[in-house]
């Protein structure tokens, strides 16, 4: 896969996470501050994760693959600098999905979190909200702290 491959596949999850998030939320103009592709295979996650190389560096190692620091990307909810590429996972058939970056978190989750499809996900020091929709072939996430801030880039 080459660079501008996966460039186009990341604008396309982000464009998908956003029309998500304006299906199920009356916040229009939240950006977005990251952005993970979900690989379906190992030979997708390693030629993947070669193509990401390519757009930046790697900052964080996770067990689930590795975060990089790129661009910035242009993409329909601003500027992507934060790109993940996932190992296989059964529990995420889905291409990818998005991080939007809400004005006010906690009006955001007193409202939404009730909703079907949107779901609670705490973690040390943050926490998230998911949602998720049949319909759609990404999932958004609204963070809190958003994963710039977790790693103190800009």
């Amino acid at each position: 896969m080459d660079v501008q491959t996966l460039q186009k596949m990341v604008q396309e999850i982000v464009r998908k996470a956003s029309e998500l998030k304006d299906w199920h939320t009356d916040v229009r103009d939240a950006p977005v501050n990251y952005a993970c592709v979900f690989s379906h295979s190992l030979e997708e996650y390693d030629e993947l994760v070669w193509a990401a190389e390519k757009m930046g560096k790697a900052v964080k190692e996770t067990p689930t693959g590795p975060l990089f620091l790129i661009g910035p990307l242009e993409t329909v909810a601003g500027e992507l600098r934060l790109l993940k590429i996932r190992l296989p996972d059964e529990e995420r058939p889905e291409r990818g999905d998005a991080d939007f970056t809400v004005p006010d978190y906690g009006a955001f989750k007193a409202k939404y979190l009730p909703r079907a499809g949107f779901r609670l996900i705490e973690r040390e020091g943050f926490e998230m909200i998911e949602l998720v929709d049949p319909k759609f072939d990404v999932r958004a996430y609204f963070s809190h702290p958003t994963l710039l801030e977790l790693l103190g880039i800009g």
